[in-house]
């Protein structure tokens, strides 16, 4: 049930313990954007409206996307200092996270196709999602328990804005370096192929419920690496050649 999932993602997150995710019984995506809606609202993180930073994404065009607004005091500018916060894992992935560059209604969310979405975002940057769960599974945990977990989220880092221009993702580099272990290099390895193609259904998503998205809302838009994993004291560095680069000392 929903109130099981949300009381033991509560408990997990104020005492810093796992939780088991035998748990967490729910039947579809629905139930788990309720669930992260009730987690959300009893921390009082957006207070009843949209959240201002979102992750979004999926495994393909052809897979349904998700999505999960991000609590703000785990969205931080690089170069980043990770301190004490309190992860269970460190999954890292390298991403681009667009920035809109004005206010979007519930009304003209519903009305864009994919150019005129991408013709809302004005900047964009590089950014590093750290991933981390609530469920003692980790990222083994069932599909919808994990989105109910604002999708594994862990901490946000932000890169320098610069302008959103149309690019050939395709032959678009991403150079990861965790810690001292060997860097990792990809190219065009988007899921989506385009990081702007999960736009019109986040922003259909994200005004769901009647509240429009202001100017500077930003969403971090899927991994070019995989997970990788990094411990406690690596730094962190993800580079896209021409965008530009992030890092975050964990």
């Amino acid at each position: 049930m929903i109130d099981e999932t949300v009381h033991s993602l509560i408990d997990a997150r104020r005492t810093n313990r796992l939780a088991s995710v035998a748990s967490s019984h729910l039947a579809d995506a629905q139930a788990a954007y309720a669930a992260q809606d009730a987690v959300a609202s009893a921390f009082g993180w957006f207070d009843g409206l949209p959240g201002r930073h979102w992750k979004s994404g999926g495994p393909s065009r052809e897979a349904a996307l998700t999505h999960a607004p991000l609590p703000p005091a785990g969205v931080w500018t690089s170069p980043a200092q990770a301190g004490d916060w309190p992860f269970h894992l460190r999954g890292i992935e390298a991403e681009i996270a667009l920035r809109l560059g004005r206010e979007v209604s519930p009304e003209l969310a519903m009305s864009l196709d994919l150019a005129e979405a991408a013709e809302l975002i004005d900047s964009m940057c590089v950014s590093i999602e750290i991933v981390d769960s609530r469920w003692e599974d980790g990222l083994n945990a069932p599909a919808f328990a994990k989105l109910a977990d604002q999708q594994l989220h862990g901490a946000l880092v932000l890169g320098a804005w610069v302008p959103f221009v149309s690019r050939d993702w395709a032959a678009q580099v991403a150079r990861v370096q965790v810690g001292a272990q060997a860097p990792v290099e990809r190219q065009g390895t988007h899921s989506l192929a385009d990081p702007a193609f999960l736009l019109p259904a986040w922003l259909r998503h994200a005004t769901r419920q009647g509240h429009s998205l202001p100017a500077g809302t930003v969403v971090t838009t899927g991994t070019w690496v995989g997970v990788l994993h990094a411990t406690a004291g690596d730094l962190v560095t993800a580079e896209f050649p021409g965008i530009g680069s992030a890092s975050v000392q964990l």
